[in-house]
């Protein structure tokens, strides 16, 4: 009989193009050597050319997928993604403390608070933002915003690297154990440098930019990296450090796709290991 691999959860929308979303975290999580689950949030209409629209699951689905799936299966480790509308972040966030799922419990929780778009247009209204405050983020193992999220989140503007420092100390107080305050969005600096923080800690991890118009699914391929190293049992900073390298390559060895932005891409792991 072969061995049942680590497990790992993603909540979130469908991405139709299969760049983001549910998708992206899914071939994320096989690369990594982790089974994947899903709950998901939304059904969007999309491909390399934009979001056409979307419909959003009902709170109550949504909750009864992570109790499907966390009752039978067990989670190793889970993230979120698109959770679309405070209704669903409330009834995450309370089914996460039913599944045993968060920042000081049995398995670890990534949080891609999905706010605004790669063009940086919000995605959530208000009343969602703050349902990410205030209920999600204290559960949270580690938070892993870009910088238009960090606008949103906190109001302050990342333009160096003092104030990248400023805006993890910013979100910390809103209860994560760990803020990831991703670089990829600084342009003006030559490297792409995420800043790791638990308040204590500030560990900045630099990696190469690459020249590609193709980064769709970016974010959730890094979140899904680090979701599925902390579920391999690798402490955060490691799992982290892991994502970092998974997402390097993969921007590295994204492709065109359709008339706009194609994905990132995990094949390399699958190709050479």
């Amino acid at each position: 009989m072969n061995a049942t691999p680590r497990t790992a959860l993603t909540i979130a929308g469908s991405d139709s193009g299969g760049g983001a979303g549910i998708q992206a975290d899914l071939r994320t999580f096989f690369a990594c050597g982790v089974h994947g689950m899903t709950a998901v949030t939304a059904v969007t209409v999309q491909n390399s050319l934009g979001v056409e629209g979307f419909t959003e699951i009902p709170a109550d689905v949504v909750a009864a997928q992570i109790k499907a799936v966390a009752g039978d299966m067990g989670v190793d480790a889970a993230k979120t993604g698109m959770l679309a509308t405070a209704d669903i972040i409330l009834e995450v966030s309370k089914t996460l403390d039913e599944a045993d799922i968060g920042r000081d419990a049995h398995s670890p929780l990534v949080v891609d608070p999905v706010a605004a778009s790669m063009h940086g247009d919000p995605l959530l209204r208000e009343e969602a933002l703050e349902a990410i405050r205030t209920e999600l983020f204290p559960r949270a193992t580690v938070v892993t915003p870009n910088l238009d999220e960090v606008r949103l989140l906190t109001g302050l503007e990342v333009t160096d690297r003092d104030s990248q420092r400023r805006a993890a100390d910013a979100l910390l107080e809103f209860g994560p154990r760990w803020v990831l305050v991703k670089g990829g969005h600084l342009y003006d600096d030559p490297e792409c440098v995420d800043l790791l923080s638990d308040g204590v800690q500030y560990l900045e991890l630099s990696g190469r930019r690459y020249e590609t118009p193709h980064t769709h699914g970016g974010g959730d391929t890094f979140a899904a990296a680090i979701t599925a190293s902390l579920a391999l049992a690798l402490g955060v900073p490691d799992a982290v450090a892991e994502g970092k390298r998974f997402i390097e390559r993969s921007v590295a060895e994204s492709y065109p796709l359709g008339g706009g932005v194609g994905p990132v891409s995990p094949f390399w792991r699958l190709d050479r290991g």
